[in-house]
């Protein structure tokens, strides 16, 4: 997922299937560009030059996106707006944005939090917030976290929850007993995170059978779920194919994936205040319902994500 091998990128035109293949790809696929990207290397720690924002977002579909949602706000008071789409994982994005490469990207405050401090366990949303500020990189900030949420999960297959009497009421510590049995699919990531299998082993106790390198909660790991290749997964918390699979998501009472808020993470010095002010409208208005929707438009109804981001925007009143 964060592979370094430069690509071609496509013209953005018809996005909305690809945005879906590429989460699906375990290497670093070509995404999307707006009229003003310049087809750069979504790598490259290469400053963007004058006054232009760059906005990236990592592998996977939900975070084109809102990328796409962030980027057209700002195009709308503007901006100059270039697109570094579908780099990477954190492990990628964040020294982006600490080099300057990239302006914007949008982030969710726990997983952020749990990769700059994998101990830390905060309480409130506020608290999320004021953790992720005080570990940030001194030339990073984030702006106002939106109400929306997308948290990463244990999800089972349909066929596992009914051999095992497990229900949306049960819980991931329900699996103790038979997460020996069982093979979880995630993305690579996924593996030594502390909201992943680290944590998973550590707070539930939970050893799994085996682990299965898939992508980030996207094509890859669904289908290995439908297909019982892996019998869990990390699936996404907004994910329309959780109802429409039959899959089975389980509670995490010890909150081990935390709070999810969608919250833009902003390399300081490249956005001015009207931007900030720009996205902080944005996460005003994006709940954790309407990003579902959203989300729903792009993965089910295969609407290209620009045009999802757009008529959004427009609808509440940020075009």
């Amino acid at each position: 997922m964060t592979s370094t091998k430069r690509i071609s990128r496509p013209i953005r035109r018809n996005r909305g299937a690809a945005a879906v293949a590429l989460a699906a790809a375990t290497a670093l696929l070509a995404g999307c560009n707006s009229s003003d990207d310049k087809g750069d290397n979504p790598l490259s720690d290469s400053k963007a030059g004058g006054d232009g924002v760059v906005v990236g977002s990592n592998n996977f579909a939900e975070s084109i996106l809102l990328a796409d949602i962030y980027g057209e706000a700002l195009k709308a008071k503007g901006i100059k707006v270039s697109y570094r789409p579908n780099i990477g994982s954190r492990e990628t994005t964040y020294g982006l944005l600490k080099n300057g490469a990239v302006s914007v990207l949008p982030e969710y405050n726990g997983a952020l939090l749990a990769y700059l401090d994998p101990k830390a366990k905060p309480k409130t949303v506020e608290a999320t917030t004021s953790a992720v500020e005080a570990k940030l990189d001194s030339k990073l900030t984030v702006l106002e976290p939106s109400p929306a949420q997308s948290k990463d999960s244990v999800t089972l297959n349909a066929a596992t929850a009914k051999k095992y009497h497990l229900t949306g009421k049960s819980s991931i510590a329900d699996l103790k007993d038979i997460a020996k049995d069982l093979v979880i699919g995630a993305s690579p990531e996924f593996q030594t995170r502390q909201q992943g299998l680290v944590g998973l082993k550590d707070v539930y106790g939970l050893e799994f059978k085996s682990f299965k390198a898939l992508d980030a909660g996207g094509p890859l790991t669904k289908a290995a779920l439908k297909k019982d290749a892996v019998q869990a997964a990390d699936v996404f918390t907004t994910d329309a194919d959780i109802s429409k699979e039959k899959f089975v998501v389980l509670q995490d009472p010890k909150n081990l994936f935390g709070f999810e808020n969608v919250q833009p993470l902003v390399y300081k010095s490249a956005l001015p205040q009207k931007g900030v002010d720009a996205l902080n409208a944005v996460s005003a208005k994006l709940d954790t319902a309407t990003l579902l929707d959203l989300d729903t438009q792009v993965a089910s109804q295969n609407k290209d994500p620009l045009d999802v981001a757009k008529a959004w925007l427009k609808s509440a009143g940020l075009d």
